[in-house]
């Protein structure tokens, strides 16, 4: 219980902004992204796993979810939080003991904002569950107010919607129940326009959820999580019709290393790149039911088929030299005498640390644009005995614009210390351990 108290006043004394590495959402968990391109920003609409209140007859070890934030970015670097757009308890049909809130969707049309959820139904006087509805909100701006519909969509039973509006006006909800299901809706996205059909020729066995279909260059592409193995990987087929038949083709991303169960995500061009959005447990790593959204860089084929992504804990985006930069979100690391642990690991929000503690260790950390001249740098790091530490430009042999020496203390130090010249533009860092004291360290940045 104490810990529960903790971590939830950790979250509400965190603010509402996180950053381009990843998890991009670090101030609460967040899981199944629908990101979208609204008004030339992109916004996010995850899930919002909890921990299990204490007080509720929940099952252990599952998923719980009674809400849903929007947030929303401008540069993919810097993401706002807009707080709750749909609460369980607000919604006529719900049922607010189940904690089922799970993926969403949101699109626009005609000016309106339609978000999509599915939860479990409110029982019908008897004690045996409805199951699955998916229900509409809906508002004027994309981070709302929204206004939930009395009842779900007739018609569906099931999680994970998922819209495409097709070039032609059509729209369309996928959804996921044992198999893929695909409905044409009407003009108010609101009923469904045609009757509910399976979509075939998708893997037999196994798991399959969370379709996510997008239209590019004439060709329609349903993506979903498939468990073939023990865990999700992200896989899709392609077809020249959103109501198929499609054929299977690839894998997007392979099974979670670290054996996280789900994945879930989204696929969107911004500003001439396309990104997958999808999910990790980075701040849970003991229990997969508490993830976090991630972004990484998508790649196209010639002949329009998707490049494996792999994904990174340096996700994607220009950091600022100014900013606080999390080496610990590293592009590369040393094989040995490297690592990265939490700052606290009762409160896995605190973030994480780097520790170097071999001669020569480094880490990596790509793309970050020095704008201006800057004169010095700052360093967050502690070392028991004094240690030394070389950044170095763009290789790990690389010029050394700053070697900062961190006095022998057991508690975290903010250390100045004077660089030579960088040139303006973007560099990789490299951030290099001279002697064999071991160092930690939180963060750097650069300053006038």
């Amino acid at each position: 219980m104490k810990k529960y108290i903790l971590l939830i006043m950790g979250l509400l004394t965190v603010a509402g902004f996180a950053f381009s590495q990843n998890p991009i959402i670090r101030d609460q968990f967040s899981a199944d992204p629908a990101a979208r391109v609204f008004n030339g920003k992109i916004y996010l609409f995850p899930s919002h796993d909890i921990p299990t209140p204490p007080e509720k007859n929940l099952r252990e070890n599952w998923f719980c979810m009674e809400d849903y934030h929007a947030f929303s970015s401008e540069n993919l670097v810097n993401w706002i939080d807009h707080g709750v757009i749909v609460r369980q308890n607000k919604v006529a049909w719900v049922d607010s003991t189940s904690y089922s809130m799970w993926a969403p969707d949101c699109v626009e049309r005609n000016g309106k904002y339609y978000f999509y959820f599915p939860a479990n139904k409110k029982t019908d006087g008897t004690n045996e569950r409805r199951g699955f509805g998916i229900g509409v909100a809906v508002a004027d701006k994309p981070e709302g107010p929204y206004n939930a519909q009395i009842e779900p969509i007739e018609g569906i039973n099931g999680i994970d919607p998922n819209i495409l509006i097709d070039k032609n006006g059509q729209a369309y909800i996928y959804w996921s129940m044992g198999n893929i299901f695909v409905a044409k809706l009407k003009e108010n996205m609101l009923e469904l326009a045609s009757e509910p059909q399976i979509i075939s020729n998708l893997p037999a066995n196994g798991l399959k959820e969370g379709p996510f279909v997008f239209e590019r260059n004439g060709i329609y592409y349903l993506t979903f999580p498939h468990v073939e193995n023990k865990t999700e990987r992200l896989e899709y087929a392609m077809g020249d019709n959103p109501m198929g038949p499609f054929k299977m083709t690839g894998v997007i991303m392979d099974e979670s290393p670290t054996g996280c169960w789900t994945n879930h995500h989204s696929m969107v061009e911004f500003k001439d790149q396309w990104y997958l959005f999808y999910h990790h447990n980075d701040y849970s790593p003991d229990f997969d039911k508490n993830r976090s959204v991630r972004i990484d860089s998508l790649f196209f084929n010639e002949d329009g088929t998707i490049q494996k992504v792999m994904p990174t804990l340096r996700g994607v985006g220009l950091t600022k030299a100014s900013d606080k930069i999390q080496i610990d979100r590293y592009s590369a690391i040393s094989d040995k005498g490297a690592k990265v642990d939490f700052n606290n690991p009762e409160n896995t929000f605190e973030g994480w640390k780097s520790v170097l503690s071999g001669k020569g260790t480094s880490i990596q950390y790509n793309t970050v644009g020095f704008n201006k001249k800057y004169k010095k740098v700052q360093i967050k790091a502690a070392s028991d005995l004094g240690g030394t530490i070389e950044i170095r430009l763009d290789k790990v042999d690389g010029p050394v614009v700053a070697e900062v020496n961190i006095p022998a203390a057991t508690n975290w130090k903010t250390i100045d210390s004077k660089i030579s010249q960088i040139k303006p533009g973007n560099h990789h860092l490299f951030v290099v351990l001279k002697n064999k004291n071991p160092v930690e360290i939180d963060w750097i940045r650069f300053t006038d």
